[in-house]
């Protein structure tokens, strides 16, 4: 499958300098010429995108943190072009995501060849998350493998029903699981009935991964029935 390429530069000779050269080297390319532009293009579909710093309109940086607060895009990785004379923006650029840069002007082979390493870096990234088996919300993460729990970054410690129970709810957003199939599922049939324990351990739960959160919360009560955990971006 062939890698898919956004590269957003105001310069039309650059734009089709890139294009020319990653196409010929087997990537699919599409383009833009600004950053309203590049927002409206990029999506869950782009493999990675060569982002210009000095743009008309929205700039390079604020594209970058469009890009990295939406959770449907914010892990695709991004190289950075800039001028010799745009260091403090470098250096903000990746303290804000961005994977990698180079200056203008580049030389297409160095250009290619940092193409190639993130993409590279990223696959293996992405092979090592599906091989743990990470769910990630906003966030928060939860590794199956490790059976951690981390949230913007930071362990959190958690007893092993607890662990289960957020795995269940998080692994079906939008599900609604009444009380009784919470304690079947996760304690077994021997505490059918006993709903209180789901109850208290939501309590636990909701105090360690959503307390002074400015986010959504993860964990919403259907009332009367028993618990869901929120769909992406509700």
């Amino acid at each position: 499958m062939q890698n898919k390429v956004l590269i957003v530069d105001d310069e039309l000779h650059i734009l089709e300098l890139l294009k020319y050269n990653l196409e010929e080297n087997g990537y699919k390319v599409i383009q833009a010429e600004s950053g309203e532009e590049a927002i409206e293009k990029v999506n869950s579909s782009v493999d990675l995108i060569i982002l210009d710093l000095m743009l008309p309109g929205i700039d390079g940086l604020e594209v970058l943190q469009r890009i990295r607060n939406n959770d449907k895009i914010k892990n695709i990785p991004v190289i950075m072009l800039t001028a010799k004379n745009e260091e403090i923006d470098t250096v903000l650029g990746l303290e804000m995501g961005a994977d990698d840069y180079i200056g203008k002007p580049f030389r297409i082979r160095e250009l290619l060849a940092r193409v190639k390493a993130v993409l590279r870096r990223q696959k293996f990234k992405e092979d090592l998350e599906e091989k743990e088996k990470i769910i990630r919300i906003d966030n928060l993460e939860i590794n199956e493998t490790t059976r951690t729990v981390r949230k913007n970054n930071k362990i959190i410690d958690m007893s092993l029903k607890e662990f289960e129970l957020l795995r269940m709810l998080a692994k079906n957003p939008g599900r609604v699981f009444s009380r009784d199939d919470l304690l079947e599922k996760i304690w077994g049939y021997d505490y059918l009935g006993e709903t209180r324990t789901v109850d208290v351990h939501i309590r636990h739960l909701r105090k360690k991964i959503e307390e002074n959160d400015s986010l959504p919360y993860y964990i919403k009560t259907v009332r009367g029935i028993g618990y869901k955990f929120r769909e992406e971006n509700n």
